[in-house]
């Protein structure tokens, strides 16, 4: 089976992680997809596959004979989808020998362009995977699955020699809670990757440092008749916050290693606002100086309004990971060659983001991410291919391989 028909199966299945719950999984439906991985491991041959209570799927293939003493070697996706779209009732539209040009999503009038993404222009020739635009398609990271089964069951079709080989799906990942419970003992590997990438031939092995952080305004609610030097509007003193962070320290003025601060959501009335941020930046000590930033404009709105209007709540979420990744950089080299083995260049930049790897790094499993083949990830303009996909695969084989 071809990665791109698992993809179009996994799709089905409603992932979508929930911000706002503290339970794990962030939202129960995501163990509908674990059981099904599970089933399809387990109908591989990897006879340990289970799904944990936290709804992490695992499993391991033994080496097979003469291979045993090399690494054990881990490959990790996802299952959530991220909540900026609609990941219910998936509907994909599959554009055999996609000619490069405007693609309709016909659900909602959406036109996928390469006018707006010059990207498509290079697609052309390709079955180009979509979703009907009413939803987000899912590849990120249900493609990362599919390949990593579609490798599995390669490997184990073709008797291909292999060391021992551990998988881990996990939930929660777009929200940045996909390691909060993983079992790195239980995995049972000495490195691994997250395929969790862009483009294929991506190998991402250094990301944003990031926090989250929540800025909550305690107001005085007078009425306006009477409010001069009474009230304080929680809303205008939340406006004051935001105003004093740098105006072009935000995503949609940085690029490469530049750092930002991004003002996620906000809400409030005259008694209480809150604003919620993330916080990147590549370089841990600018990371340090955004936060101190922060914690300065929440202490002069106090000195100006009042002890207790302004509480800020700031909480790291991951770290870049290269300080982690530079003692194991056979992990970049041994993925270099595999690339380059199915035909492609390696692409190598600093994510603009993060992913399990990142966290998984920090709590002693290296873990480099690769690339799915996929585009345009959270929304309606999400995109792969099939061959891109089989790509993928490709590359995965070329390290399991190498580490054999």
């Amino acid at each position: 089976m071809r990665a791109c028909d698992r993809l179009l199966d996994y799709v089905k299945y409603h992932t979508t992680s929930d911000p706002l719950s503290d339970t794990s999984p962030s939202a129960p439906r995501q163990f509908a997809l674990a059981e099904h991985l599970k089933a399809q491991l387990a109908a591989l041959g990897l006879a340990d596959a289970r799904v944990s209570p936290d709804c992490y799927v695992y499993a391991a293939l033994p080496a097979t004979p003469g291979h045993e003493g090399a690494g054990a070697l881990g490959l990790i996706a996802h299952m959530d989808t991220a909540d900026e779209a609609s990941g219910e009732n998936v509907c994909p539209q599959i554009h055999p020998n996609y000619d490069g040009r405007v693609v309709l999503l016909p659900a909602t009038g959406t036109l996928l362009s390469p006018e707006m993404f010059p990207f498509l222009r290079t697609l052309r020739g390709q079955t180009l995977i979509t979703s009907d635009g009413s939803t987000l398609l899912g590849a990120d990271d249900k493609a990362g699955i599919a390949e990593i089964m579609t490798a599995l069951e390669r490997i184990i079709a073709e008797n291909r020699p292999h060391g021992r080989l551990c998988v881990a799906f996990t939930p929660d990942e777009e929200i940045g809670r996909g390691t909060d419970h993983f079992d790195i003992p239980g995995f049972g590997a000495d490195f691994a990757y997250t395929v969790d990438g862009g483009d294929v031939g991506e190998i991402e092995y250094e990301n944003f440092n990031a926090a989250a952080a929540v800025v909550t305004v305690h107001g005085r609610s007078v009425h306006p008749g009477s409010a001069k030097n009474a009230m304080i509007n929680a809303q205008n003193v939340a406006m004051e916050f935001h105003a004093a962070l740098p105006a072009l320290d935000r995503p949609e003025h940085t690029e490469g290693r530049e750092g930002f601060y991004h003002l996620t959501s906000m809400e409030g009335e005259v008694s209480l606002a809150r604003l919620g941020y993330i916080i990147r930046d590549h370089d841990a000590a600018t990371f340090e100086q955004r936060k101190g930033v922060m914690r300065h404009i929440a202490t002069r709105l106090n000195e100006r309004y009042g002890p207790g209007t302004v509480e800020l709540d700031i909480k790291d979420t991951y770290h870049n990971m290269i300080e982690q990744i530079r003692p194991h950089f056979h992990l970049v080299k041994n993925a270099r060659a595999a690339i380059r083995a199915a035909g492609l260049k390696p692409i190598e930049n600093p994510i603009r983001g993060g992913t399990d790897g990142a966290m998984l790094s920090y709590k002693g499993l290296p873990c480099p991410n690769l690339g799915t083949g996929g585009f345009n990830y959270h929304g309606p303009y999400e995109c792969i291919t099939a061959e891109k996909m089989d790509k993928a695969v490709e590359v995965l084989l070329g390290i399991v391989a190498r580490y054999a």
